[in-house]
């Protein structure tokens, strides 16, 4: 089924360029199979834009260690109300950019040694309460099969039939902004409805046998960072363990599920999810959506620019930016220009909400399907008399 605003394949001739032409009139079809080939993006970008520098990658780590231990230093010597707010929300995007720096690790973006990689991983990522590796083999199932609806791992749409089987309180609790921005914590232990297993469990079937080893060394990672936490919170207080470390938790898993949704949802025109052989690995990479978030772009190291990365995840997130740009006139009409941002994303939030709100199952049957809305979606009781005065 397409969407009301987009041009269904079967219905208009399509161009070499993937145009649908229709009764004269031109109109981009997103679904179509693109006019290039990975190959020619990849010739685009520049041999730089390719090497990955440690030594820059440790100033990062180091540029962002700074910051986090100076938020906390100022906070618990203001201890005041608002200076606690501020410390939170600023805290809570700097455990946002570690995880980012996390990521890098993972993708082995960091550096060309896996040695460095796999020990910053894990620092990094444990120490925001991530199991390294166990998320570092999910994300790539997430990158390796993107757009298809059928293998995808991350935030996948969910089958019609599927959809309509689960409970009330399953889908509210989905749907309603702002509980799946909570969700992150949640998909580690138990994944997505329709799928199964856990990123702390080596036996899950997220995992071949050969990567146990390594889940079980995350995994204890995990553990020592939670009984860490657990003991701060015995010598010094459930309280204050709580305001320097659990409400920036909270708000980093915020950022997480926000910016990782928004990567793959919301955008204005409704962009296609793909089954059996209509997906391949480039169509499902370029209906991946760049964001601009502002002053965050930098904070949380250009993970908005996220077409490029999802194609060519070995780039360092330091060319993120050079590489997109250079590769724009390969892309044509297939890379949608992000909104420009002012300060704050704060645009973004009404594309989160829209998205949530139409954005719920995929038909069981076709290749290339869009997103289709449940008009009886559960809400909260405000936005419900609110739907029904407008």
């Amino acid at each position: 089924m397409s969407p009301p605003n987009s041009m269904s394949p079967t219905s208009n001739n399509i161009n070499g360029n993937g145009v649908a032409v229709n009764g004269g009139k031109l109109d981009f079809d997103p679904s179509a199979a693109p006019p290039f080939k990975i190959a020619d993006i990849r010739a685009a970008i520049p041999p730089h834009c390719w090497v990955k520098s440690p030594w820059r990658s440790l100033s990062y780590v180091l540029r962002d260690l700074l910051v986090i231990l100076s938020l906390a230093a100022a906070a618990a010597k203001l201890d005041s109300w608002p200076a606690w707010l501020l410390y939170w929300v600023a805290q809570g995007t700097m455990f946002w950019a570690v995880f980012v720096l996390g990521h890098d690790c993972g993708h082995g973006s960091f550096s060309d040694s896996w040695l460095l990689n796999n020990v910053m991983g894990h620092i990094l990522h444990s120490s925001i309460l991530v199991p390294y590796h166990g998320w570092r083999i999910s994300h790539k199932t997430h990158h390796q099969n993107h757009g298809n609806v059928e293998k995808d791992e991350s935030w996948v749409p969910l089958p019609e039939k599927l959809y309509k089987s689960l409970d009330t309180s399953t889908k509210f609790f989905r749907f309603t902004v702002p509980l799946p921005m909570f969700a992150y914590p949640i998909y580690l232990w138990t994944r997505s409805p329709g799928k199964k297993g856990s990123h702390f469990n080596p036996y899950s079937d997220l995992f071949a046998p050969n990567e146990r080893a390594a889940v079980t060394i995350s995994t204890l990672c995990w553990t020592a960072m939670a009984l860490l936490l657990c003991y701060a919170s015995f010598i010094y207080g459930f309280l204050p363990v709580l305001k320097i470390y659990g409400v920036p938790y909270l708000v980093f898993v915020a950022w997480l599920d926000m910016v990782t949704y928004l990567h793959h949802h919301g955008h204005e025109q409704k962009l296609p999810w793909y089954r059996g052989k209509e997906w391949s690995y480039l169509r499902g990479g370029l209906t991946t959506v760049d964001r601009d978030y502002g002053i965050i772009n930098n904070i949380h190291h250009d993970i908005g620019t996220h077409v490029i990365h999802h194609l060519f995840p070995q780039i360092p997130h330091y060319h993120l930016v050079e590489a997109t740009e250079a590769a724009k006139h390969v892309l044509g009409k297939y890379y949608r220009e992000p909104k420009k941002s002012g300060a704050f994303p704060f645009h973004l939030f009404g594309n989160l909400v829209r998205s949530l709100g139409e954005d719920h199952y995929v038909s069981d049957t076709g290749d290339v399907v869009f997103y289709q809305s449940d008009p009886q979606i559960p809400k909260f009781p405000s936005a419900t008399i609110k739907s029904k005065s407008s």
